[in-house]
């Protein structure tokens, strides 16, 4: 699980934040803040992946929270989620590393793309992070984790299926190193097997994925998906 930490001012906005958060497989939220100092205070105690941060807070804005934080040698992801829109306040969160920015108003489904492109990254350093060494290629793959860009799907989805859901399991195998099971794809994404398997079956139909079989002792095979690229 990804611990999760949100902070606004507003304690009806965070707690509609932390609901969408806590629909997202995979993220918990273990506290909240409703101001910089309980923030740093969180963040100082351990255990928070990600904080999803405001900018206008009572006492610091989000960016010299960060700021703190970084001094600190505290290294806890941000995404800055604010109605702070200039453009300059944007760049100050690239600059102290906020791995995205979300415009208030905003929608679950934007909120939840941003989430899936975060995990994705986590689980792409794990993957590179075992070779000690990452060349260009398991670089590439890294910064591309973050890219928010919904994976293309096919048109007229079949009864049942949602455009997230499918924009999520393309998401996966589009940044896996190497072809995946049903199984995979489902503990990846937090959904069933059963799910996993009647997307992913659609999606080879489609021609989004690529479809191989491995032998093993049982006989039966092993249904393997890759990515195809559009």
């Amino acid at each position: 699980m990804i611990d999760v930490l949100v902070v606004d001012d507003d304690f009806r906005v965070a707690e509609i934040n932390a609901k969408y958060v806590g629909k997202v497989p995979g993220f918990r939220v273990t506290a909240r803040a409703h101001n910089a100092a309980q923030a740093l205070a969180a963040v100082q105690r351990g255990g928070i992946d990600l904080v999803l941060l405001d900018h206008y807070l009572p006492d610091q804005t989000g960016l010299e929270l960060v700021h703190r934080m970084r001094e600190q040698g505290q290294g806890t992801d941000v995404i800055m989620i604010t109605a702070a829109g200039d453009v300059a306040t944007v760049q100050a969160a690239m600059r102290l590393g906020a791995l995205h920015y979300l415009v208030k108003p905003f929608t679950f489904a934007a909120l939840r793309t941003r989430l899936d492109s975060y995990a994705a990254l986590r689980r792409t350093v794990d993957r590179v992070g075992g070779r000690g060494v990452a060349g260009q290629e398991q670089v590439d793959r890294i910064f591309g984790a973050l890219r928010t860009t919904p994976a293309p799907s096919s048109p007229g989805l079949p009864s049942g299926h949602s455009e997230p859901t499918t924009d999520l399991i393309c998401r996966v195998l589009h940044h896996a190193e190497h072809p995946l099971s049903a199984h995979e794809v489902a503990a990846e994404t937090g959904l069933s097997r059963s799910t996993a398997q009647r997307y992913l079956r659609h999606l080879e139909q489609a021609g989004r994925l690529r479809l191989s079989l491995k032998y093993g002792d049982t006989g039966r095979p092993e249904h393997l998906y890759a990515w195809v690229a559009p």
